[in-house]
């Protein structure tokens, strides 16, 4: 799960000088889109720039990467230092935009930046977006950074060796680059020889070539091929450039047109702080399918470059992943607490505590409060008219049931900022035991019950070393622990780091059940009908592991997944609550891409990835399955 922003300037370098007084607007809102999108990418973070009509024999590229402990700091560090000595011999030309496009990097008018999750992959800058693909012809230069994964790289690659390429690595990003690269240099060398008949001189066909590239043919071309969910930017040297969204709309790419700029965000939220946009509907979302091109010109469109599919946006982006102050995901996450908290009713009294962990479940705690109180106020209305028929209703009797409410605080405090679910598997376990601490008496030893809004369980190693062990040291009467999401029983390859089926609690669980009722057959059977279409064309398989859930409600699988994060020297009750896939589209009405928690895949590649899954399982393969 990464971030992407794209940022066009369509007035010339003075305008911005004379408008908003400094030389530096660009890189101003590039620090502050990115800075705001961090909930995205903290492993590596990069920026690339094009100067436009660059002079022959000037650098017009200029790309910083880090992968520092605060890389987005670390990058616009690299960036600004080299304005500081201008600062001081002549500072008045800080503010000539035209001075300082000629004479320094950074300071053209088309960006480029991403913030990476190392989730898969290599830790080194090498690593990070964006990649460049170099070239001594402007229109065949090729920079590119992207939010995705793809299901069939290994197809992909094949491609490109059958086109008679050599990649370097075998890698979605290296071979999208590639794919896409192949497909410019056959336009260029097309374009080229179509001029060159009709007369043309070399440098004349140069500048023809660059307002004549149709950029909608080269990526049709190229991602004709692609499965899976993306958000992919990508840049030409001479200035064309492009946002490309995948048909599912899985990925999540909003933008932001006026007079001045272009600018294109993973989420919507940053554009508007940057921008100072008051209106969520000024910031559009790239239509799935299509591509938002901006031409050297500063001519823009919004173009369909596949056919669109039904839309299964991630709802995994509204539970936990992007910024919650966007109005659409705020008032998600306060309805998946809301409509929980129905779920949890029976254990909410006065001798209850709730709180919530992570950060992000905050929202959904909010929700989870009003969702309880508007149960509170329909039971207090029964017990008033009970009462009042039975000629009981005086003042102690409706003190008494205005006073039996639950406590509502933070029994368990986040020390440290970390995302254990995103940490590198070595990482993990050890991280997740110094990143919980409690608030000692805040609950009534042995007699209150502790409930705790969480905003998805996926492992439950967190839960099951840290925060249940933690939470015991209060001593209370029973732990609750409340998913605002579903259970998570599929691999999920579209860009979040969910992928090996012995992952998943869920599994688990599923899997203890099936030996429990002497079912381990099930398992056998499963994974011969994986391997029947293991090289099955992606379109011909379905998803084989959906048979290892169903002998099982929802309901046994929580409480086998219960029994198996439950420590063993824990001395109080454990319950573990998940929410409903019907809770989930209640609260998500327009994100129904669900995979990870139903198994219904968005593209034929996600059936082929989980029964890969499984059949590593069932083999003793810790590989990932894409």
């Amino acid at each position: 799960m990464c971030g992407i922003v794209f940022l066009r300037l369509l007035k010339p370098p003075e305008y911005y000088v004379e408008k908003y007084g400094t030389g530096f607007y660009a890189i101003g809102k590039m620090h502050l889109l990115m800075e705001k999108m961090q909930n995205r990418g903290q492993d590596g973070a990069g920026v690339v720039n094009i100067k436009l009509d660059p002079a022959p024999g000037k650098r017009y590229i200029s790309r910083s990467r880090s992968n520092a402990a605060k890389p987005v700091q670390d990058v616009f560090d690299h960036v600004n230092s080299r304005f500081k000595e201008l600062g001081k011999d002549d500072p008045a030309k800080l503010k000539d935009g035209d001075y300082l496009k000629e004479n320094f990097a950074f300071t053209g008018e088309v960006w480029m930046g991403h913030l990476r999750y190392g989730t898969y992959g290599g830790a080194s800058i090498e690593h990070c977006h964006p990649f460049l693909r170099q070239n001594n012809w402007m229109t065949r230069c090729l920079t590119v950074a992207g939010n995705f994964n793809l299901t069939n790289v290994d197809e992909l690659y094949d491609l490109l060796i059958n086109l008679g390429q050599h990649p370097k690595e075998r890698s979605d990003t290296v071979t999208v680059m590639e794919k896409i690269g192949h497909f410019l240099d056959l336009e260029n060398e097309q374009l080229f020889q179509k001029f060159k008949q009709q007369g043309f001189g070399n440098k004349q066909i140069t500048q023809l070539i660059a307002e004549s590239l149709d950029v909608r043919k080269i990526l049709k071309n190229s991602a004709q091929d692609w499965d899976g969910g993306y958000a992919m930017g990508g840049i030409f040297g001479h200035g064309d450039a492009f946002v490309l969204r995948d048909p599912n709309g899985i990925r999540p790419c909003f933008y932001y047109i006026d007079e001045e700029v272009v600018v294109v965000a993973s989420e919507r939220a940053p554009i508007m702080t940057a921008f100072g946009i008051n209106r969520p509907d000024l910031v559009k979302e790239v239509k799935p399918g299509h591509a938002l091109i901006v031409k050297k010109s500063g001519a823009w469109s919004e173009v369909e470059v596949k056919k669109p599919a039904k839309k299964l946006a991630c709802t995994f982006e509204r539970i936990y992943f992007s910024r919650g102050s966007d109005r659409d995901i705020y008032n998600e996450r306060f309805d998946l607490g809301r409509c929980i908290a129905k779920k949890v009713a029976c254990d909410v009294s006065k001798n209850a505590v709730v709180g919530y962990i992570p950060n992000t479940a905050e929202t959904c705690f909010y929700g989870f409060i009003k969702g309880f109180e508007e149960y509170l106020d329909a039971q207090r209305i029964k017990d008033i008219l009970r009462l009042q028929e039975e000629g009981k209703l005086d003042e102690p009797a409706l003190q008494a049931l205005f006073t039996d409410r639950p406590r509502y605080g933070k029994p368990l405090i986040k020390d440290t900022k970390a995302r254990t679910f995103i940490t590198s598997d070595a990482e993990r376990e050890n991280m997740v035991a110094l990143v919980y601490d409690i608030t000692y008496d805040i609950a009534k030893h042995g007699v209150d019950t502790v409930i705790l809004i969480d905003d998805s369980i996926v492992r439950g190693t967190t839960l099951k070393t840290s925060v249940i062990r933690i939470l015991s040291r209060l001593e209370p009467k029973k732990i609750v622990i409340v998913s605002s999401a579903p259970q998570i029983r599929y691999p999920d390859c579209y860009g979040i780091d969910m992928a090996r089926m012995s992952d998943f609690c869920a599994f688990r669980a599923a899997v203890a059940l099936l030996k429990d009722h002497d079912m381990e057959d099930v398992l056998q059977i499963v994974y011969k009908k994986c391997k029947l279409q293991e090289h099955l064309p992606k379109e011909q398989v379905r998803n084989c592991v959906k048979e290892i859930y169903e002998p099982f409600s929802p309901e046994q699988i929580s409480q086998k997944i219960t029994d198996l994060l439950k420590p063993p020297d824990l001395k109080c009750e454990l319950e573990i609550i998940f929410q409903s896939l019907e809770g989930l589209a209640e609260s998500c009405p327009n994100h129904h891409g669900n995979w990870y928690f139903s198994g219904d895949y968005p593209t034929p590649g996600g059936n082929k990835v989980v029964n890969r899954a499984f059949i590593y399982y069932m083999e003793g393969n810790n590989a990932r399955a894409y």
